[in-house]
C-alpha cells in the first residue's frame, strides 16, 4: 500500500455495463482499480433495464477487490465516493426493488439511461414551454428522468403510485451505502430539473407536465433535501454496508456525481504538467464511453439551445455548466463495425496479434502513413452520421438515426478499415457540431481535455484536434472518472476542503496533440459538409415517412 498518511480514498464508477472501483492517495495517486460486470436487459420499443440489487452487488464485489490488490487494511480507507450513469431507480415503501418493467420482475427496477421508451412523453413535456425547459435547451431529452417518471404513470401506474422513493443511480448508491435519502445537486439539477440556482424544485412545472403527486411532502419521493457533491451523508457506512463492502463502519461517503460529471472533475484537472495553474473555464472536457458527454464551466450562465444547462453547481460548485453529448459514441463504433462482413476475420486477425479489434484497425491504418493524421483520408469515399440512439445535442432530436453513404460491394478488411475510420470522424464532426454551437454563445472552447475509452487512441484525439481545431489534451490519471469520485470521498472526509481544492491537488492535465497540416483541416470541412447533408437527409426522410403514413391511414 502506498504510504501517503492522509490514507485512502476509494472511489466507485457505475457504467452501463461494468461497476468499477479504484483505490487513491490523497494527491490523487492511482493504487489499483478492479471490475465487475453488471447485467442488463435490452427489450423492443428502445426498453434497456437493470437490477440496484445486482449493481449493488458488483459495487460491493469491485470494493473488496480492489482493496486486496492494493494491499489496503479497512481501517486505511478515510472517504468513499459514488458515480453512475443517470439511470432512474424505483424503490417501494420499505425501500426494496419495485418493478419498473412490463415483465413485472421486481429485479428490474432501474430505467437505464439509453432507454428511450419516454421519447413521446419527452415530447409531451417539451410542448409545454414551461420556463424550467430553458435549463436543458429547450427541449427535454427521453434520458432524463421526468419524462420516465410521465411513462411510469401512464403506462405502469401500480410502480408509480406505489414506489416510496425515486432515485438517480448515483444517489440510491449513497444511500444503499448509508440510508441517507439526501440527494446530490448534480444528479437532481442536470436530469430532473432542480432549479440549484434557486435552490427549490418548480411546483407549477410538475403541476403542468402531470406530475404534480410528486410535490407531496416536499418532494419526498424524489429529494426534499439537496446537497452540493463531496457533502459528507449521514453517519457514513452503515454496519450493513461496511460489512458488504469490506470496510470499517462510520466511514464518510460523500454525495455522489454523475458518471461523466465524475470525469469532469477528474479530467480537468486544475494544474498543467509543469505544475502551473490550468485555465478551467477556457476548457472542455469530453468524456467518452458507451455515450460521450462534453461539458463546458462558465462563471455566468449560458443559454445554448439544443445543449442542456446551464445547470448552478452542476459539476463543480459555484460554477455553471453546460452539457453537450452524443448518445451512442462507444456503442455507437462498436456496432459498426460488428455489422460489417469482415468482422469475424479482422476479430481473428486481432487476437492472434494480441489486440483488441479497434486497436489492430487503428494501427492497421496509421502504419500505412508517415504522419497519422492522414490516416482519415481512408474514409474519404464512406460517410457515417452515427446517431444509432438518436442526437442528444446540439439538435436535441432522439427521433434521428444513423446514416451511411459510400458503401460499395467490398467485404473485405480493408474497406472495415475504412468504414472503422469513417465511423470515428464522424463522432468528432458530431463533437464540432456542439463545441460550435457553444462558441456562438459565448463559451470560449478554447481548448479540450478528453478521457475514456477511446481517448487512449492517439488516432481518435488527432482527428477530434484536426475536426474541431482544438488542442486535445490527456489528463495525468489513466483513471479520470473513478479519480473524480475519489476526490468526493476525500472532501466528505474533511481532508480536502473543497472540489476545487481537490482538483488542483489530486489531478492534472498530461501531453496534448495540436492540430496539424492545413490539408487536413480542409479535408475535414468537406467530410462535415456531407455529414451536414447526411442530417438533413436524415431529418427530410423521417418527415416524408411520417406524412406519407399519415395519408394512409385516411380520415
Amino acid at each position: 500500500m502506498d504510504s501517503d498518511t492522509q490514507g485512502v480514498f476509494i472511489g466507485v464508477d457505475v457504467g452501463t455495463a461494468h461497476a468499477r472501483a479504484g483505490a487513491f492517495n490523497s494527491h490523487g495517486a492511482l493504487l489499483a482499480t478492479a471490475s465487475n460486470p453488471i447485467a442488463i436487459w435490452h427489450e423492443a420499443g428502445n426498453i434497456v433495464e437493470q437490477s440496484s440489487s445486482d449493481i449493488w452487488s458488483a459495487c460491493a464485489r469491485a470494493v473488496r477487490a480492489v482493496m486486496k490488490i492494493a494491499d489496503v487494511a479497512p481501517s486505511a480507507v478515510k472517504g468513499l465516493g459514488f458515480d453512475a450513469t443517470c439511470s432512474l431507480v424505483a424503490l417501494d415503501l420499505a425501500g426494496k426493488p419495485l418493478t419498473v418493467s412490463m415483465s413485472g420482475d421486481p429485479e428490474r427496477n432501474v430505467i437505464v439511461w439509453m432507454d428511450h421508451r419516454a421519447t413521446a412523453e419527452a415530447r409531451l413535456i417539451t410542448e409545454t414551454g414551461d420556463d424550467v425547459l430553458r435549463f436543458v435547451g429547450g427541449i427535454i431529452s427521453p434520458e432524463m428522468q421526468t419524462p420516465k417518471l410521465l411513462w411510469l404513470k401512464r403506462h405502469l401506474p401500480a410502480t408509480y403510485e406505489g414506489a416510496g422513493l425515486f432515485f438517480d443511480l448515483a444517489d440510491y448508491l449513497s444511500f444503499r451505502a448509508t440510508g441517507s435519502t439526501s440527494r446530490s445537486m448534480c444528479t437532481v439539477t442536470c436530469k430532473w430539473t432542480y432549479l440549484a440556482h434557486e435552490k427549490r424544485w418548480s411546483d407549477s412545472y410538475f403541476e403542468r407536465i402531470g406530475l404534480r403527486e410528486l410535490a407531496a411532502d416536499n418532494f419526498a419521493k424524489i429529494g426534499s433535501e439537496i446537497v452540493e457533491p463531496g457533502t459528507a451523508l449521514g453517519h457514513g457506512l452503515t454496519n450493513a454496508a461496511a460489512s458488504e463492502l469490506g470496510l470499517v463502519a462510520g466511514t464518510p461517503v460523500a454525495a455522489s456525481l454523475i458518471d461523466a460529471h465524475a470525469g469532469g472533475i477528474g479530467t480537468l484537472g486544475d494544474r498543467d504538467r509543469n505544475g502551473e495553474p490550468a485555465m478551467l473555464l477556457d476548457r472542455l472536457a469530453y468524456v467518452m464511453g458507451t455515450s460521450a458527454c462534453i461539458m463546458a464551466t462558465t462563471a455566468e450562465p449560458r443559454f445554448v439551445p439544443g445543449i442542456w444547462g446551464p445547470y448552478f453547481s452542476g459539476m463543480i460548485p459555484g460554477l455553471w455548466l453546460n452539457e453537450g453529448g452524443q448518445s451512442a459514441a462507444g456503442a455507437g463504433l462498436d456496432h459498426l463495425v460488428r455489422s460489417h462482413p469482415a468482422y469475424a476475420e479482422a476479430s481473428t486477425a486481432a487476437g492472434a496479434a494480441g489486440l483488441g479489434l479497434l486497436d489492430f484497425l487503428e494501427r492497421r491504418a496509421v502504419a500505412r502513413f508517415g504522419n497519422p493524421a492522414e490516416a482519415a483520408l481512408l474514409a474519404r469515399e464512406i460517410h457515417v452520421l452515427p446517431e444509432f440512439l438518436g442526437n442528444r445535442s446540439p439538435y436535441a432530436d432522439p427521433d434521428a438515426r444513423a446514416v451511411i453513404a459510400g458503401l460499395s460491394l467490398d467485404d473485405d478488411v480493408d474497406s472495415l478499415e475504412r468504414l472503422f475510420l469513417s465511423g470515428i470522424c464522424g463522432l468528432a464532426y458530431g463533437l464540432a457540431d456542439v463545441v460550435d454551437a457553444m462558441r456562438a454563445h459565448g463559451i470560449p472552447c478554447r481548448g479540450m481535455v478528453i478521457s475514456g475509452g477511446a481517448s487512449r487512441s492517439s488516432l481518435v484525439r488527432q482527428i477530434t484536434a484536426d475536426a474541431t481545431g482544438l488542442t486535445v489534451t490527456l489528463p495525468m490519471t489513466a483513471e479520470p472518472v473513478l479519480l473524480g469520485t475519489a476526490m468526493l470521498g476525500a472532501v466528505a472526509a474533511g481532508v480536502h476542503q473543497s472540489i476545487p481544492e481537490a482538483m488542483t491537488l489530486m489531478s492534472g492535465v498530461g501531453r496534448s496533440t495540436e492540430p496539424t497540416a492545413p490539408h487536413m483541416a480542409r479535408f475535414h470541412a468537406a467530410k462535415r459538409r456531407v455529414y451536414a447533408l447526411m442530417r438533413q437527409l436524415d431529418r427530410e426522410s423521417r418527415s416524408a415517412m411520417a406524412d406519407a403514413s399519415a395519408q394512409g391511414r385516411g380520415p
